[in-house]
């Protein structure tokens, strides 16, 4: 555990944090179920792709050999639609109309496209040679049987879906989405449209990191707000860390009479990780293990609980899934106008993103607080500003976190 007066880099706390997780167990997953998932073994292709020579076009399919003699005229002895495959070889000196998709009849090795050829009285002229192979999909062109079609830690997409399901394969393994647990802690807080008294606030971290948790592949469920009581507080804990894979809290993290999640933790015989990082906003954050499961202790400020949530517990989703690199995907953009850098901790600016000529450009939002989440709901992205003296001027590169 780092000491008070240490603050942690961002880099070392993201590496405390990955050398503590392992991927979770896997299972068997329905193709019409694993979009969002991750692979947690190779998807074997079950069929060639295509399991057969077809055509990439409308046109007629042929004998290029036949073609070495044009101009000639070809007689249309057959038509082929796709799932409707010639009953018998094609001949020399004959065509046959296809479809795109259609099988490539016995005997034919190229097809020539119908804008191509002049169409008459179910014949064909054909003006020039052609070379074999033209337009044919060869069986196998894009996959053979029992080869790999993606690798472990493939996070399924639409297009990986529909390449896993093209090959035939109707289930396959992936890693189990972690059960996050949320534990929201503060008397102060009320639920959005219950009525307020005096001091108290709507509750809006637990609905974030809920939204979030989802969108980074984990299954979040809500253990609502716990109060400043220890006791109280201690018996939602000890419920909360039984029952899922991962915690994350917010609130009750810092140095404050009622700040008493870390030690009600250490009460509970969690091993506190690290406590206090070098970044504006969301200094606070402490990360711990209770035997094999990550407990993340976030600020209560709700653009914090944002910043910290995408540095740190984001990465942690990634690496319980398996996937092979879950460190943050920095892009680089220009900046609009100046920041001025924070001498001492790396800070995370929201900002709005505008096409620029060649990289996005980067507009920092007014109200840059840790309390201001309604200014934060504009962002589509977090600048990175690393610490220093200074400031980084209009027009200079920098990189930035895209918002989910």
């Amino acid at each position: 555990m780092n000491a008070m007066g240490a603050l942690l880099s961002v880099e070392d706390a993201q590496r405390k944090i990955l050398e503590r997780l392992e991927p979770l167990d896997a299972e068997r997953v329905p193709i019409e179920r694993a979009a969002g998932r991750v692979l947690a073994a190779e998807a074997v292709s079950s069929v060639d792709l295509p399991p057969f020579p077809s055509s990439a076009m409308d046109g007629f399919a042929l004998r290029a050999a036949d073609t070495d003699a044009a101009p000639l005229d070809l007689p249309v002895v057959a038509r082929i639609a796709a799932g409707s495959p010639a009953t018998r070889p094609l001949s020399a000196g004959e065509a046959m109309a296809i479809s795109t998709g259609g099988v490539v009849p016995d005997g034919a090795d190229s097809v020539v496209p119908i804008e191509h050829v002049e169409v008459a009285d179910s014949r064909i002229t054909v003006r020039e040679a052609i070379s074999a192979g033209l337009n044919v999909r060869p069986r196998g062109g894009d996959v053979h049987a029992g080869t790999v079609v993606l690798d472990p830690g493939t996070r399924l997409g639409a297009a990986q879906v529909g390449a896993l399901a093209a090959a035939g394969i109707a289930e396959v393994r992936c890693t189990k989405r972690p059960r996050a647990g949320i534990l929201v802690t503060g008397s102060e807080l009320r639920r959005p449209g219950d009525e307020l008294g005096p001091g108290q606030i709507y509750e809006s971290n637990g609905l974030l990191l809920a939204a979030a948790l989802h969108s980074a592949g984990a299954v979040p469920a809500q253990l609502g707000v716990a109060s400043d009581d220890p006791e109280e507080l201690e018996r939602a804990l000890e419920r909360a860390l039984l029952g899922f894979d991962m915690l994350v809290t917010s609130g009750g993290a810092s140095v404050g009479p009622h700040d008493l999640v870390r030690a009600t933790q250490e009460r509970l015989r969690a091993e506190e990780v690290f406590w206090r990082v070098a970044i504006k906003p969301g200094k606070p954050v402490a990360f711990s293990m209770r035997r094999k499961h990550p407990i993340f202790n976030l600020p209560g400020n709700p653009v914090s609980v944002l910043v910290t949530f995408e540095l740190f517990v984001r990465p942690a989703v990634e690496a319980l899934l398996g996937v092979p690199d879950p460190l943050p995907r920095f892009l680089r953009g220009r900046l609009a106008r100046s920041l001025r850098r924070n001498r001492e901790r790396d800070e995370f600016v929201r900002a709005r993103t505008r096409h620029g000529d060649e990289e996005p450009e980067l507009e920092p939002l007014d109200g840059q607080e840790s309390h201001m989440i309604a200014a934060a709901g504009r962002a589509d992205a977090l600048i990175a500003i690393g610490a220093g003296d200074g400031e980084i001027a209009a027009g200079e590169s920098v990189h930035y976190l895209r918002l989910a």
